[in-house]
């Protein structure tokens, strides 16, 4: 079955340009558009309501606050950790995006904010939260989701491997 209107449940395909404050913070192109599932909260919430009802070749500029983005910033969302505690393979420097892993196996994205000999402050907010976002989005593609990718919640990428 043909879509041609993005509604839950379509899997669609976006290329866009993100600014913050002026500043171009991601560029996705023709060569890889995103695809994602609507409806699944795959994307930013803002821009997930903002598509509904587009259509392919639609376009719109969009400026979302924090909280129709990443969310507001929470200063109580950093920890400092012993430097040898932590098990991460790459050297350390502030900036740097690290994957950590707590006791029960979960993993959190966070960011290096402060280095000393001994201790490593991480900051596991994410790293656009509390700005606001601009977005210039066109729609390059929809297709109905498959029943995996519908109870996944998520697209599921061909594999290329054979």
């Amino acid at each position: 079955m043909a879509v041609d209107t993005i509604t839950d449940g379509v899997v669609v395909s976006l290329v866009y340009v993100l600014t913050v404050d002026g500043e171009e913070v991601e560029r996705v192109d023709m060569d890889e558009p995103l695809e994602y599932l609507h409806g699944a909260g795959n994307i930013v919430p803002g821009l997930e309501e903002l598509l509904e009802g587009k259509r392919v070749g639609d376009r719109l500029h969009a400026t979302l606050p924090p909280e129709l983005a990443y969310g507001d910033y929470d200063p109580e969302d950093v920890d400092e950790f012993e430097r040898e505690l932590l098990s991460i393979d790459t050297e350390l420097e502030e900036g740097l995006e690290v994957e950590v892993e707590d006791e029960d196996g979960y993993t959190y994205v966070a960011t290096v904010t402060n280095l000393t000999d001994d201790m490593v402050t991480l900051d596991f907010n994410p790293p656009l939260a509390g700005k606001t976002l601009t977005y210039d989005v066109e729609v390059v593609a929809l297709r109905e989701a498959t029943e995996d990718e519908q109870a996944h919640g998520h697209v599921h990428y061909a594999d290329h491997d054979h």
